[in-house]
């Protein structure tokens, strides 16, 4: 029987493997002759599954010279996180703009259910988050019971699908501040239209699930 690849998840653990066991800086070509050789992973696929990372900030690169460095480390998480703040930084002084204006369009408004473009498009933005933090959660209790040869790359996928909780728990938070905002009800209210628990936010540690 063929063994059987890779999955994509699989992939990106392997990969951010490289640069966390060896703590080097590397170019894209370099990881195409690594990936197969050290992990196993199709050279063709590295640059894509490269990217990934580096769109989630598990990665991270910079351009010198002519030619572009890709480097991570065990403690980048702590440079995750304070990217995290500044980008939602940026996102809350863009949702206090949408909020005033959502605020003066609502002024003409006859009552709280008339329906809008931006009451439409915030139901919408919970309602694809909401579904999207509870398949993610579903996700991490298959985590639960894996199979001993692969255990250690489980722990590893792990990492990645807590901190994709994470991320889409907090655009659930920003969704459901920015529509209880808008429409000048209580957040509890909201919660309770959708359906959503109080202790939604509340994600467990790595080290206790």
């Amino acid at each position: 029987m063929a063994p059987r690849g890779l999955s994509v998840e699989e992939k990106r653990v392997k990969l951010l493997e490289i640069f966390h066991e060896t703590k080097d800086f590397y170019q894209l070509k370099e990881l195409e002759k690594l990936g197969p050789k050290m992990k196993g992973i199709v050279s063709q696929t590295v640059k894509e599954i490269l990217q990934s990372l580096v769109d989630d900030g598990l990665v991270q690169s910079d351009k010198i010279g002519a030619s572009n460095f890709f480097w991570s480390f065990p403690s980048q998480r702590g440079a995750m996180m304070t990217n995290k703040l500044a980008n939602a930084k940026k996102n809350h002084e863009s949702l206090q703009v949408q909020i005033k204006q959502a605020k003066e369009s609502l002024a003409t408004e006859t009552a709280l259910r008339v329906e809008s473009d931006h009451r439409s498009a915030a139901i919408a933005k919970l309602d694809k988050a909401k579904a999207k933090v509870s398949e993610l959660e579903k996700e991490l209790e298959q985590y639960g019971a894996c199979d001993p040869a692969q255990v250690e790359e489980k722990k590893r996928a792990l990492i990645l699908a807590h901190e994709a909780v994470v991320r889409w728990t907090d655009n659930l938070s920003v969704a459901l501040s920015y529509f209880a905002s808008a429409f000048a009800v209580d957040t509890s209210a909201v919660r309770v239209h959708f359906n959503i628990k109080e202790d939604f936010e509340d994600i467990p540690e790595l080290g206790k699930i």
